[in-house]
């Protein structure tokens, strides 16, 4: 990786900062971009090599523009990595339902502001959880429902393998030689699951962690297959143990909804018109 310009979302903890390490001791510029610096900067102190920390708070699309539009150069690899998961109900900066516009949107702008300027990959970090999600195009933000935010959380992840294979389709009609990827942890031990606002379920969440879950570096194999590993576009990495839970990292399946263009396309459309950022490399081709 020396001499490549490395990108990770939400690398101040978890899989992301194990991801951004693991570049870093291979010789990339790791920018961790991250919402709070203060953090961002004390995870870089502890990785080898080359860093740098950016603010990016993927809830506010205008952090998003404000990040794209600092950034020069190329970037070798894009992981859209940082998330939020099953916290009661809250919204962006533009109101939109915190999972969905943060997991989802917020990557999906991020990438289309900087991607005339990627050259390698773009490595977009789902879940497990995309297999219970579906995609209702009446009330993406959960303003009609009744808030159920581990359905949000699901929703959210199958939206961003929907985004990767859309991406990809579009990439390729485009003639460019830009790789979309994504990857998932498997069960990893992260703080990421302690941000419910339900104690119980914190608790658990504690408890799986100690008993059952894979650490961040674990975690973070999956990302990096996904980022380096021979592979082709729109592939899933994810562990190859137990259930997908924990092990080493491989090509995993997704689930029958994962794999509808028609939605992916529809997604994509609606994804414009909500954060007013468009594909920036030319028409795509009619699939």
């Amino acid at each position: 990786m020396a001499g490549r310009n490395a990108i990770v979302t939400g690398a101040n903890s978890g899989i992301g900062r194990a991801a951004a390490r693991a570049l870093a001791g291979a010789g990339a510029h790791v920018v961790l971009a991250v919402r709070n610096t203060d953090k961002g900067e004390a995870a870089a102190a502890a990785m080898p090599g080359e860093t740098e920390v950016r603010r990016l708070d993927l809830a506010s699309l205008a952090s998003v523009r404000e990040f794209a539009a600092g950034w020069e150069g190329e970037i070798d690899l894009l992981i859209n990595n940082a998330g939020v998961m099953v916290p009661p109900l809250s919204r962006t900066a533009e109101g939109f339902e915190l999972q969905f516009g943060t997991n989802h949107l917020g990557h999906f702008a991020l990438t289309n502001l900087l991607l005339d300027r990627v050259t390698g990959r773009v490595v977009t970090v789902s879940s497990m959880g995309h297999r219970f999600g579906s995609i209702d195009f009446d009330d993406l933000n959960w303003e009609r429902r009744p808030y159920r935010a581990w359905r949000a959380y699901g929703q959210s992840k199958l939206a961003n393998l929907l985004f990767t294979s859309e991406l990809q389709r579009r990439l390729s009609a485009a003639g460019s030689t830009v790789l979309a990827t994504a990857a998932h942890p498997g069960y990893a031990a992260t703080n990421l699951q302690f941000h419910s606002g339900r104690r119980l379920l914190d608790l658990l969440s504690v408890a799986g962690n100690r008993l059952l879950a894979q650490d961040e570096d674990g975690g973070a194999l999956p990302t990096l297959y996904a980022a380096v590993a021979d592979i082709p576009g729109n592939s899933f990495a994810g562990p190859g143990g137990f259930m997908e839970q924990r092990g080493p990292a491989k090509l995993v399946g997704r689930s029958a909804a994962a794999e509808d263009a028609d939605v992916a396309r529809r997604l994509w459309d609606v994804s414009e018109e909500l954060t007013g950022v468009r594909f920036p490399l030319g028409a795509p081709a009619a699939a």
